[in-house]
């Protein structure tokens, strides 16, 4: 028979695991994003150096975050289907979208297991935390390297 320990231990093990899974994504990103925008001046603009440069890679960015959210809603769902909560992966994927995102699906799981659409509302509100606490820091790097870049090719000696 299911318990609500049971529904509590299979939350803890999916934040950690979603978690980990959004940290790393951030942390690939973050040691990317510096091979293409450095302090090093050359004589060369290129689209990089731009406002729709920096867009550019935001955006990009952006879609790679919501592919991390898609990756692991996902993970939820299929727990969901194998723990028995749910009986279709259709079902579950509403279910955890509704609950990672806090609208909700409408779908009503057995009382034992409503806890880890809570927790998964939790888990939702703090990767999406972390992903606007990233895209924060991100646009701020580029602005300030895009500005200084442009304002270094646009006053160097010579010029």
């Amino acid at each position: 028979m299911t318990t609500s320990v049971d529904a509590w231990a299979w939350s803890a093990i999916l934040v950690v695991i979603t978690i980990t899974i959004h940290v790393s994504g951030l942390a690939a990103i973050a040691l990317v994003v510096p091979r293409f925008w450095t302090e090093d001046v050359s004589d060369r603009k290129t689209f990089l150096d731009t406002v729709p440069g920096a867009v550019s890679a935001i955006t990009a960015i952006a879609l790679v975050l919501a592919v991390l959210h898609g990756v692991e809603a996902l993970i939820w769902s299929i727990a969901f289907v194998r723990l028995g909560v749910l009986n279709s992966m259709a079902d579950a994927i509403l279910y955890s979208l509704g609950a990672m995102t806090t609208v909700g699906s409408g779908i009503i799981v057995q009382l034992p297991w409503r806890i880890m659409g809570a927790v998964e509302s939790l888990n939702g509100v703090l990767l999406f935390g972390i992903s606007t606490a990233s895209l924060f820091s991100l646009m701020t790097f580029l602005w300030r390297t895009v500005s200084s870049r442009r304002w270094r090719i646009n006053n160097r000696p010579g010029k």
